[in-house]
């Protein structure tokens, strides 16, 4: 069994590993889950950045979604309020995709930008308000406010 580990451990592609996100955004503020929590009680908008896939298991209830590959670019037009306050999120600490939409968002001239680094695991550990299904909420709400 020991040598099956190690096997797969020094022959794992280094593609398929996880890729640890930054502690830090350049222009955004780095926040825990509380304090994502904090700013969704005060009507902040929240930004998945996954694929619909990920989305489509579980999400931050209310969250738009903006797949970082397809459709986060929408968010560079500049008809949409710079000062809005964005909460920008992935998976967890290994997604890095919720960095770069934060450097992003950032660049493209938003004011109050949030990089939720712990991301969706972070929120569904705490059981704070869940939505699923590829429709966004047009289903129940999974976890109580």
């Amino acid at each position: 069994m020991l040598r099956i580990l190690a096997f797969i451990v020094v022959f794992l592609p280094v593609g398929v590993q996880a890729t640890e996100a930054p502690l830090q955004v350049q222009g955004a503020m780095t926040i825990n889950v509380h304090q994502a929590k904090r700013l969704y009680d005060l009507g902040a908008v929240f930004v998945d950045v996954r694929p619909v896939r990920e989305w489509s298991w579980g999400h931050v209830y209310g969250a738009v979604h903006l797949d970082l590959q397809d459709g986060f670019q929408g968010l560079a037009q500049p008809q949409w309020p710079r000062q809005v306050p964005l909460v920008v999120y992935c998976d967890s600490e290994v997604c890095p995709s919720g960095a770069e939409a934060a450097r992003m968002a950032v660049d493209w001239g938003y004011v109050q930008v949030f990089y939720f680094r712990g991301g969706y695991f972070a929120w569904q550990l705490a059981d704070y308000p869940q939505g699923k299904g590829e429709a966004g909420e047009f289903g129940e709400l999974t976890a109580r406010r």
